[in-house]
Parts: structure tokens; C-alpha cells; sequence
């Protein structure tokens, strides 16, 4: 009896096509650009990356980069290829930017930019604010406990915290779920962007902290030290969160 061959070649060529396809190029593209009317001189240069977030107590991974030289003005087109083999779908991915002129960043985006998971695409935009000055060495790199809200205090033994990166990112925990997202700071002006967290539900008090610690975060607009107590404060300058350095 012959035994035809098609049905094995139909299995083959289906196979030869699915890696065909899993060997195409994966890519994120986009448009990076700021409000100012603000001429960008030649030689600028915009650094784009993919990230994972998802760890909102640790760095970001770095999926992928690109360096481009910028032709022309903004708003600047970008293409970031990546491996699709570390995109995790409950992970969540988005893409930072920022805009070197003479070398120096000068523009970077302050918002979070999802991509790819939980809902994002492939093509996104990048709005990009203008870097107004680096962190203080004293400000980044540590975590900060918070010791008051607002004056009406904390729950005892339970740790709400923030730490900046000197990249201009803010990450840390609100008492029950960690949380990241983007700052900017102008000499004693600071804004935070919008904080991206997890989902886990707790207590209703360290709920209700949490809630109050997120509150206060979009009020603040200011910063001082005293001593070494950090308060971040509203635009009057009454402080909204007293934190002290973590030991």
C-alpha cells in the first residue's frame, strides 16, 4: 500500500512557514516630541528604550534600545526592534525616551508609556518635558520611610516608602502595593507623573494609607530638607509627607 506524501508535506511547509513568521522582525515604533517651541540643533541625538516595570521595587530590564540621530525637528519617528521571547503578556512594558542635545539630556518623557501588554499596542507616542535640573546626590538612591501624611500621622509597622532614581524615576511601596512612575524636578519644584501599581487588596487601614500617601503624591509641588527630615510639599510649602532617610 503507498501511503501518500501530501499530508506530511502540508505538516512541513505549516511548520516552515510558522518559523518564517517567529523569525520576522518585531518592532515598536512611535513619535517623540515636546510642547516648546524650542529648535533642536544638529547633532541631537534620541535614546529610546524598552522596559519591563513590572518590579516596582527594583530597576527596570532593559528589553531592547535604540540610538537615533535626529534629522530635522520634533516630533522625532523612532523604530525599536525587540525579541518577542522576553515579553512576558502579564508583564507590564513600556518605553522610555530621552533627547541628548551636545551630549546632555536635555528632554525625557516624565509619563509612563505603556506598549505591547495589558491592553497596549505596538505604536505609541512619547511626550517629552524638558529636563530642569539633575537630583540632588542626597535626594536619589535610597529609600525614604514615610513618617506623616498630612499631619494625621501613619499606621504603626507599616512601611510606606519611595525611593528616586537619578533618571528621574520614583518607585517604592504605598503600604500594601509598590508603585512607579516619573518625576520632575525644578530646584525646590517637584511634580510626580502618574504612578502605575500593582492590584493586591489588604487591610482597610493600610488601604486608607495608601490611598492617602497617592493623594498627597498628586499634590505635591515642592521639596525641602530640614535637617534630615525630607518633606515634600504643596505649592504653599505646607508639607503634605514628612520621610526620613531608611537605616
Amino acid at each position: 500500500m503507498r501511503t501518500s506524501r501530501r499530508p506530511l508535506l502540508a505538516v512541513l511547509a505549516a511548520a516552515a512557514a510558522a518559523r518564517g513568521a517567529s523569525a520576522q522582525p518585531h518592532t515598536v515604533t512611535g513619535m517623540a516630541a515636546y510642547r516648546e517651541r524650542i529648535a533642536l540643533p544638529p547633532g541631537s541625538v534620541l535614546e529610546v528604550a524598552l522596559l519591563d516595570i513590572s518590579r516596582a521595587d527594583s530597576p527596570a530590564e532593559r528589553i531592547a534600545e535604540a540610538r537615533i540621530e535626529v534629522q530635522g525637528q520634533v516630533p522625532i519617528p523612532f523604530s525599536l526592534p525587540y525579541d518577542p521571547a522576553r515579553i512576558r503578556p502579564q508583564a507590564r512594558i513600556a518605553v522610555e525616551a530621552r533627547l541628548l542635545v551636545d551630549g546632555r539630556p536635555v528632554w525625557r518623557n516624565a509619563q509612563i508609556v505603556p506598549a505591547l501588554t495589558q491592553g497596549a499596542g505596538s505604536a505609541v507616542e512619547v511626550p517629552l518635558v524638558r529636563i530642569r535640573a539633575e537630583a540632588p546626590a542626597g535626594l536619589v538612591g535610597s529609600a525614604w520611610i514615610v513618617e506623616d501624611i498630612a499631619g494625621r500621622g501613619v499606621v504603626d509597622r507599616l512601611r510606606t516608602e519611595i525611593t528616586f532614581s537619578a533618571e528621574g524615576r520614583a518607585f517604592g511601596s504605598g503600604g500594601c502595593n509598590r508603585f512607579t512612575g516619573g518625576y520632575e524636578l525644578d530646584g525646590a519644584a517637584l511634580r510626580f507623573g502618574r504612578m502605575a501599581s500593582t492590584q493586591m487588596a489588604c487591610a482597610p487601614a493600610a488601604m486608607d494609607q495608601e490611598r492617602r500617601f497617592h493623594e498627597a503624591l498628586e499634590a505635591v509641588r515642592g521639596w525641602r530638607m530640614e535637617g534630615t527630615v525630607l518633606h515634600l510639599t504643596d505649592a504653599a510649602g505646607a508639607s503634605l509627607l514628612r520621610l526620613t532617610r531608611a537605616g
